[in-house]
């Protein structure tokens, strides 16, 4: 696939930074740049808001395969400018990446015509914001191990179990769950992808878990007894693991190019620091900046090459691309995050302001970007379950003992 810009490209760019000029004011400027690491939780009611705004005018679900729910359809090239102009004009974090992104091509290609009616529309709307239901206290990166049970009780799944670091659950209508569907199962069979409503009080309790950064975008949800109708399992039940593999490719396709535009103006920032505070003058900083800038140009082009080979779906063809992807741009986001600490010096080992009980733990854009990039050779999959399935899948060697 050619990823040169054409004059439709050219076109719709012009159409992108016109809107986003004309929208980006009152609340939504003030609501904005959202994009730093560990700022998710923060000015919900303008993004909520923001999200309805985008949907109103058809900006939701461009990469779907299907115009039929409000949206409008872009082609690769287009969804890539969308995302450059949407970074350029420092708009507000997206709330409802998990269901656009996520949960929406999955229900595209899994699901049945009336989950497609009924979810699709209220996405593309903004009206519904959607989390992530995977991960478990004691599975870890390994989400065959997980152990959510879900029992059929006539026309509903009674869920109960325990999932973490489950972003955006404080804010989110419905969850996307994988469960264990067939009593005495084990890996990844007799599981299922339900699709669950987060407004249950007594049967669904969201705890914040608190991270260095002082913030809580991710959050522990217990189920206990919550409800799922059967009409809402998508794929089928006992077919939780190949929905769930399919949602991981969707992940790690084009949304990973929108995170690097992401990554790219982090960059900018803290290049522009290093120039300022006079950083850059250090030969060995120096070097690591350009480093950084070479790395995320290559992973750019990766990422173009596995979106120029996706198969059928828009999901990378090659089944190492995501697990290669997710190597990259973790350790990359990671060693940003030490750089720009060295860029800021010595001042980076003191807060912003001076202490106080009104104001205990306070930190700067740079010191909660090295705080909170920690955790990206973590989440979203460990370096060491993808190296796993990259020598398994991709090389062809054993299988790990268990």
């Amino acid at each position: 696939m050619d990823f040169a810009f054409g004059p439709a490209d050219d076109a719709f760019r012009k159409a992108s930074r016109a809107w986003l000029g004309d929208h980006m004011t009152g609340q939504f400027a003030a609501a904005t740049p959202l994009a730093g690491p560990g700022s998710e939780h923060e000015r919900v009611h303008a993004r909520r808001a923001w999200e309805r705004e985008l949907g109103r005018d058809g900006w939701i679900g461009l990469g779907w395969d299907t115009g039929a729910y409000g949206n409008r359809q872009a082609t690769l090239t287009q969804q890539v400018v969308w995302a450059e102009e949407y970074a350029r004009a420092g708009a507000p974090g997206r709330l409802g990446h998990i269901g656009e992104n996520l949960l929406a091509p999955t229900v595209i290609a899994y699901g049945s015509q009336a989950q497609q009616d009924r979810f699709l529309p209220a996405v593309a709307r903004g009206d519904e914001l959607w989390c992530q239901g995977y991960s478990e206290p004691n599975a870890g990166s390994d989400l065959a191990g997980v152990r959510t049970a879900a029992v059929r009780d006539g026309d509903v799944y009674r869920i109960s179990g325990q999932k973490i670091w489950t972003s955006l659950a404080q804010d989110a209508d419905w969850c996307f769950v994988l469960a264990r569907t067939e009593e005495g199962s084990q890996r990844h069979h007799g599981l299922s992808f339900l699709l669950v409503p987060m407004d249950q009080p007594g049967r669904i309790d969201v705890r914040p878990i608190r991270q260095m950064t002082g913030t809580s975008e991710f959050n522990e949800v217990f189920f206990d007894g919550a409800e799922g109708r059967a009409e809402h399992v998508v794929g089928g039940e006992g077919n939780g693991w190949r929905v769930a593999m399919g949602l991981l490719e969707f992940e790690r396709g084009v949304s990973t190019l929108v995170q690097q535009i992401g990554f790219a103006e982090e960059l900018t920032r803290v290049v522009r620091l290093a120039v300022d505070s006079g950083a850059v003058s250090d030969p060995v900083l120096r070097d690591r900046l350009v480093r950084q800038w070479a790395e995320l140009r290559t992973m750019r082009w990766n990422a173009l090459r596995t979106l120029g080979s996706s198969g059928d779906r828009g999901a990378p063809s090659d089944p190492g691309a995501p697990s290669v992807a997710k190597l990259l741009w973790g350790g990359w986001h990671q060693r940003l995050g030490e750089l720009a600490m060295a860029v800021q010096g010595t001042s980076a080992a003191a807060g912003p302001y001076d202490w106080s009980s009104e104001r205990p733990y306070e930190l700067d854009a740079i010191q909660s970007l090295f705080l909170f990039t920690r955790a990206d050779t973590i989440y979203g999959g460990s370096d060491e379950i993808q190296r796993n399935i990259i020598a398994e899948r991709v090389l062809g060697l054993p299988r790990e003992p268990r």
